[in-house]
């Protein structure tokens, strides 16, 4: 019970229609290594290091003491080594991911018996919504919703066929609140169940394989033609001609980072030379990682104990 090892991949939530209700969870992680130790420290590398190695107010250690303290159980002071392949603050599900590494820590450490319903629904509760945190914990793809009870209902499945994905990464952040504070308060009937059908069709995709049906599922009504005007990327990538081996562009959560569906037929480094020219074109810039749908989450770390 001395130290504990944890990996947990990024994850991209509303996938165009499916407003805060699903999420994918992606091949890229934070692997964090905790070792009791005297006083709290953190050594990061990787993506976003300087955040990541930031103790002061640190989502992580924050969380794992908060847990522990209503649970009424001491924080152990914990020296954490992270290694992030994900950015943050962009839409990949950063603070979900530290929300949950903060509870396992507490769940471990603190030798608290929770089930992984309860885990997710604590971070859910922590992140005012449920997608993010079912897929980083449970892996493939997930639908969710939040209980009253404080646990969470989720409903897990691996996507048939290979599914290459790429993410593009613009240099900005976008807080969540400030994606959330451009949307409207009431939707005209026509435009929910468009967004309806389209999230159901979009996960019997998933689901069967089929990615034709998934490029003309992905059309949204109720978020990203708000959120476009903070996200410049998913209007230029929406652009992409059809054709070229994207099957489709959705915003990576709130955004700003774009997630595009590839088609597996096509190479995926041509793709993404293309679609970093096409950028080129329009005078912008992005990160370009090539990832896939990560099969695990978190809960295999804490199901493995010490590592």
């Amino acid at each position: 019970m001395k130290e504990f090892n944890l990996t947990l991949p990024a994850t991209s939530a509303n996938l165009g229609p499916a407003f805060d209700t699903a999420a994918l969870a992606l091949n890229l992680s934070m692997r964090i290594h905790a070792v009791k130790a005297r006083q709290d420290s953190i050594a990061a590398s990787g993506h976003d290091h300087e955040i990541c190695g930031r103790i002061e107010n640190h989502l992580i250690l924050t969380t794992y003491r908060e847990v522990l303290q209503a649970e009424m159980k001491p924080a152990i002071p914990l020296s954490l080594t992270i290694e992030n392949e994900f950015p943050i603050g962009k839409g990949c599900g950063s603070s979900a991911a530290a929300r949950l590494a903060g509870i396992a820590l507490a769940v471990h450490f603190g030798k608290l018996r929770w089930s992984s319903s309860r885990i997710i629904g604590e971070a859910s509760r922590r992140e005012r919504h449920s997608d993010n945190a079912a897929a980083c914990w449970l892996g493939g793809v997930t639908v969710s919703r939040m209980l009253r009870d404080g646990e969470a209902q989720v409903a897990r499945f691996s996507p048939k066929g290979k599914w290459p994905l790429l993410l593009a990464i613009p240099d900005e952040t976008l807080p969540t609140e400030k994606a959330r504070e451009v949307l409207p308060r009431h939707y005209s009937r026509h435009d929910v169940v468009s967004n309806i059908q389209n999230s159901m069709l979009l996960l019997a995709a998933l689901f069967q394989g089929d990615r034709e049906m998934l490029a003309s599922a992905l059309n949204d009504r109720v978020h990203q033609p708000y959120r476009a005007q903070l996200c410049p990327l998913l209007p230029a990538l929406q652009d992409f001609p059809k054709g070229k081996g994207i099957l489709g562009a959705v915003l990576s959560g709130a955004g700003p980072s774009v997630l595009m569906f590839l088609d597996a037929s096509n190479d995926s480094g041509e793709i993404m030379a293309r679609v970093a020219a096409h950028l080129k074109e329009r005078g912008m810039t992005a990160e370009l990682v090539l990832t896939s749908i990560a099969k695990r989450g978190g809960e295999d770390s804490l199901l493995q104990g010490p590592g």
